[in-house]
């Protein structure tokens, strides 16, 4: 018996009638004879995810897998430090180039939205200093209006996360893509030119180019992440080394220019409020150098904006490429409301998962970003200057990516003995902890909530679900910016914690891990799922490992087996294959699609399926004929 199933014998003992399993596998294919689990082994059996005896990395001892996996990174590691090394023999600057293309250029539009997005934070204390009367007082300004400055910022991140997201599924990620960045470029010239004949005129025309902009930013959220994920997956219909090993890190490449938008956002603050001030940051500040900082800020990533709309117009034309494969398979030639209907029945833990935990991540975030000013004005008390506060911003937004946890320990510590902390001879504990909160916070939630939201859900329902996630979370920036209007620093650290320990819960209950499992075996999954066949499905997608306690507790892991999943998989190649031969080149070309399953396959997987065409379905057997 394996793993409840009776009667599986071991692959050692499988016949596919009458075909040996043993033989030179040097020897080609000849009568009827082969070494089909040699033929098989590079698509079935890849060395990073199996042993040499066909076992699947998770099902190794604790020793042994550990062995595994790091004898399979320290390959990985080596193969890779060859490549750069024939690289810059080549040409000592081909590294740099490959950085910038492949990690750099696919997360701009996130690094311009870190710019952009946290700018705001960074731009309310100067215009508090400048005009006194309307960001202070109120006198002659509406408070609601100046509170609208965040609140219509993140309704149109919320607004476009869903739009894009949707929209994405439905006509295509390029089309999402070139969608968004416009938006951005329009609501960034607004932002630059953003004037009113009255101080508050000029507040409402801000906040709405800030919502303008905001519905661009949040596409970004799905977008990027699902191209960025897409595109480590290949272009044909094969599971990719780049895939199982290297993806997610595409995507949090992609998410860390976020952290840089931020530093050369601030960097940029810096300098321009030092150039326009007389060459020095000290205050009073005038009106004239306040204009010219913050539109000459909001200048610059229109630049880099409209430049990202060329390159994503003329130089990403497949970046939809998986999405119309997903598509084809499943017949489906608009938005697939099937898949959607199922993501919400099947999958309803992950989305919870995915969403809630980004929600308590944002509190936490959006919390420490929008509101730096006051936490900082605790560490520096009485400073009248804007550049120490920007200063320490600049430390803070240096500090790239361990979790809810530890970000709980770390505002419950103050919460309960607030005095203590903020008085002079403990305010550097006090900044110790307000630091390590956001390094905490970066490490761990706000990069793991980006990659996984993309990572546990199929193709064609994937942006959606990641902008539905990313929205959630947007409704925790949003409950950190109007809570936090209405209590005092101490409060705040009353409450925040609690986000950190229901965010740890839920993704410890109903996060799977997806680690080494290439998305293309989890379409495989979905495929079966949305068929109806979900028990039929043995394969590694519902290997107790790759699925949340929650999942497990469920009984989702009894269907895995791996000897069933090998006949399914050769089952599934077979019909792939005749699908392919027998489909009209033309057919592909109207969908974008230029691969030839058989170009793929090797010759003698080709030869195989050739020779054992026109039989009934290959059936496991024992030796014996039994």
């Amino acid at each position: 018996m394996a793993n409840g199933v009776e009667n599986v014998t071991t692959r050692a003992d499988i016949v596919y009638e009458g075909i040996a399993l043993h033989g030179d596998p040097t020897t080609p294919p000849t009568g009827t004879q082969t070494d089909e689990r040699e033929i098989f082994r590079h698509i079935m059996q890849p060395d990073d995810s199996y042993d040499a005896n066909g076992t699947y990395w998770a099902d190794l001892s604790l020793p042994h897998r550990v062995a595994f996996v790091a004898r399979a990174d320290g390959h990985e590691a080596v193969k890779e430090l060859r490549q750069i090394g024939r690289m810059m023999k080549k040409d000592p600057l081909s590294p740099v180039s490959f950085y910038v293309k492949n990690y750099i250029i696919p997360g701009m539009g996130l690094g311009l939205e870190g710019y952009v997005l946290f700018s705001i934070g960074n731009l309310t204390p100067l215009f508090q200093k400048i005009w006194p009367a309307c960001w202070n007082t109120f006198e002659v300004c509406d408070k609601k209006w100046i509170d609208a400055v965040t609140y219509l910022e993140v309704a149109g991140i919320v607004f476009g996360q869903i739009l894009v997201g949707v929209l994405g599924d439905w006509i295509g990620r390029r089309w999402g893509l070139l969608q968004d960045a416009t938006i951005m470029f329009l609501g960034l010239l607004m932002l630059t030119a953003s004037w009113g004949i009255t101080l508050n005129g000029w507040v409402i025309c801000y906040a709405w180019s800030l919502f303008i902009y905001g519905v661009g930013v949040g596409g970004e959220y799905p977008m990027t992440a699902t191209s960025g994920m897409e595109n480590a997956v290949g272009s044909g219909k094969l599971s990719t080394r780049e895939d199982r090993l290297h993806r997610g890190r595409k995507v949090t490449s992609a998410f860390l220019m976020q952290g840089w938008g931020q530093f050369f956002n601030q960097v940029i603050l810096i300098l321009s409020l030092i150039v326009f001030h007389h060459g020095t940051g000290k205050p009073p500040y005038s009106t004239v150098s306040a204009q010219w900082t913050f539109r000459i800020s909001f200048a610059i990533p229109a630049i880099g904006t409209l430049w990202l709309l060329y390159y994503r117009a003329y130089k990403m034309p497949a970046a939809s490429r998986q999405l119309l494969i997903a598509k084809r398979k499943n017949r489906v030639t608009g938005y697939d409301t099937t898949s959607l209907k199922l993501t919400f029945t099947h999958f309803a833990p992950r989305v919870l998962a995915t969403s809630g935990a980004w929600f308590c991540n944002d509190v936490f975030f959006y919390g420490n970003k929008l509101f730096q000013s006051q936490f900082i004005a605790v560490i520096s008390p009485g400073s009248k200057s804007l550049m120490e506060g920007w200063l320490y911003n600049l430390i803070n937004v240096k500090m790239q990516i361990v979790g809810f946890m530890l970000d709980f320990v770390l505002f419950v510590i103050p919460a309960f003995h607030y005095k203590f902390y903020t008085k002079k001879a403990h305010i550097h504990d006090f900044q110790t902890m307000y630091f390590l909160s956001s390094f905490f916070n970066q490490f761990g939630p706000n990069a793991v909530t980006f990659l996984v939201a993309a990572e546990v859900f199929p193709t064609p329902i994937r942006a959606t679900a990641h902008g539905f996630s990313a929205a959630i979370g947007k409704l925790g920036a949003l409950c950190a910016s109007i809570l936090y209007n209405y209590i005092d620093t101490q409060t705040k650290f009353y409450v925040v914690p609690w986000f950190g320990l229901f965010g740890a819960m839920l993704t410890y209950l109903f996060l799977p891990d997806t680690t080494g499992l290439d998305l293309k075996e989890q379409d495989r999954r979905w495929l079966y799922i949305r068929q109806g066949r979900e028990p039929d499905y043995h394969g590694v997608a519902v290997h107790p490992h790759h699925l949340s306690p929650w999942e497990r507790l469920m009984g989702l892991g009894k269907y895995y087996n791996p000897e069933l999943d090998y006949q399914q998989k050769i089952e599934d190649m077979r019909k792939e294959w005749q699908e392919s031969r027998e489909a009209r080149h033309e057919e592909l070309e109207k969908l974008g699609i230029h691969d030839d399953l058989d170009d793929e396959y090797t010759s003698e997987i080709s030869s195989y399926f050739e020779k054992t065409m026109g039989k009934d379905t290959p059936v496991l057997s024992e030796k014996n004929g039994s």
